[in-house]
């Protein structure tokens, strides 16, 4: 990796914008590693011109950037802070501290586990930029596993799979997500990894050369009701990804109609709905498999449509939406520090706190939980899980794991509402407070206010940590007033 390659980026982007100091801090970095190499072999400046070039990609601001370009000077070379400070202003100093005190974990096994958890969550308080620097310099570490010892590899591997990628899929940026885990699949789980190459590498073919003939005949007929700018490409599932989803379909790849997706990039909303219009003029639409995720985007931010069709007796489905949304859809959260040349200054995009609110959660169990294993347990139990997500009657998003039922979700609206639970309308119809629950479903709670306590059997039931705890402290108070009442009562 070169300084012109990552400038080039940039520029590719945003021709007019000033980058001094992007290369100011490539000389500093140049300087600082100089005849320092990495366990591949390599030079050590190439680590951080590959992270800069990644965040580079990402469209991020030059800030981020630039602390990129400097995020291990402090810590592995004699180079300090203030100098940083003073070459770069305190924003790029704060940044490049706050990876350096992300790399410093002095525990072991579980407890190095949940404090590198707490520092990415506090990190991400603080400012996610941090993070986003951390990913990239992630996805390069992972690209030189092999030169590790196998218990390191399995380490990085393990840590990515189970900390970073889901984070980076809680933030909506499923380039990087799928990225990490394709990298690390191989080391943490190798026969599966092979299983998955090998059963994939026939049907990939195949249902490429499908993709094309479906692409020909799409463009065609978009061109032929007027629309000129417009993308239509193949898009192949990564490994890891599908292989979570061979799990859920009993390893049948035939199941599996997303292997070689087709996405329309255009450039209106309205334009989007016009074109899955066509598509089912042309096509059957297969029945449930059309998702409108612009008029309820998932809890992470990602906006699109989705339809499954039947095209010449094959299966394929398409996802549209516009290059905001893609751009959106592949970085996330990230989107919002993209600098936009408006009279010559950046501009943030300023982002729903909703969309943060989770960081913060989870930041709390982290302050509340002394035990590192209670934390950990607290966190796959609430957090690691897949996600779906499910409405409120008046439309509201509620993010849940996978595997929630009625009670889950009471409590995420409110103490009261799940204390006082009786029964649950899904989609309109009577159900059970102890259904699964499945993402798209409606969910209206029937409560009693003359309900004393929850039922003590809910607590097998339930899948969320906040509603185990809830339903605990509710019958241990229960307990503690029925012992006063018959204290009295003798």
């Amino acid at each position: 990796m070169t300084i012109g390659r990552i400038l080039e980026v940039i520029k590719s982007k945003h021709p007019e914008v000033d980058l001094t100091m992007v290369k100011l801090a490539y000389e500093v970095a140049e300087k600082a590693h100089s005849g320092q190499k990495r366990d591949s072999g390599e030079d050590y400046l190439q680590h951080p011109l590959e992270t800069a070039y990644k965040l580079a990609e990402m469209d991020i601001d030059l800030p981020t950037i630039i602390a990129g370009i400097l995020h291990d000077v402090p810590e592995e070379t004699s180079h300090t802070m203030e100098e940083i400070k003073k070459d770069f202003g305190d924003e790029v100093a704060d940044l490049v501290g706050g990876i350096t005190k992300l790399g410093t974990i002095k525990y072991r096994g579980l407890e190095r586990y949940a404090e590198n958890l707490r520092k990415m969550f506090v990190a991400m308080a603080e400012d996610l930029r941090v993070v986003f620097i951390k990913f990239a310099d992630r996805i390069h570490n992972l690209k030189t596993l092999y030169a590790l010892r196998p218990v390191k590899q399995q380490r990085i591997a393990k840590e990515t799979l189970e900390i970073y990628a889901p984070i980076a899929n809680r933030l909506g940026m499923t380039e990087l997500q799928n990225e990490m885990e394709d990298l690390a699949f191989p080391y943490v789980y190798p026969d599966e990894h092979k299983w998955v190459v090998d059963i994939s590498k026939k049907q990939y073919e195949e249902r490429k050369r499908d993709a094309e003939t479906v692409i020909k005949k799409i463009k065609a007929e978009l061109k032929d009701n007027g629309f000129v700018d417009f993308d239509i490409y193949g898009r192949a599932k990564h490994y890891y990804s599908l292989y979570q989803k061979l799990l859920r379909k009993e390893m049948d790849i035939e199941r599996i109609y997303d292997l070689v997706a087709l996405r329309i990039i255009v450039n209106a909303t309205d334009e989007c709905y016009r074109v899955l219009g066509i598509i089912h003029s042309l096509c059957k639409p297969m029945s449930g498999r059309v998702k409108d995720y612009i008029a309820q985007p998932k809890p992470n931010g990602y906006r699109s449509l989705h339809t499954t069709v039947y095209y010449d007796n094959k299966i394929v489905e398409f996802q549209i939406r516009t290059k905001e949304m893609e751009a959106e859809a592949e970085w996330g959260i990230a989107a919002h520090w993209s600098f936009k040349e408006k009279s010559g200054k950046r501009t943030k995009v300023p982002i729903d706190p909703e969309k943060l609110k989770w960081v913060k959660m989870l930041l709390k169990q982290g302050d509340e939980t002394r035990k590192p294993e209670e934390y950990l347990d607290k966190l796959k139990m609430d957090f690691f899980k897949n996600r779906i997500f499910v409405f409120t009657p008046r439309g509201d998003v509620i993010d849940l794991p996978e595997g929630s039922i009625p009670i889950d979700f009471a409590y995420h609206i409110h103490t009261y509402i799940g204390e006082h639970a009786t029964g649950a309308k899904i989609n309109g119809k009577l159900g059970t407070l102890t259904t699964a629950l499945k993402s798209g479903d409606m969910i209206e709670i029937i409560i009693d206010k003359k309900r004393a306590k929850p039922g003590e059997e809910w607590l097998q039931y339930a899948q969320t940590h906040l509603a185990k705890e809830k339903i605990k402290q509710a019958l241990k108070k229960n307990d503690g007033l029925s012992a006063i009442f018959r204290f009295f009562n003798n």
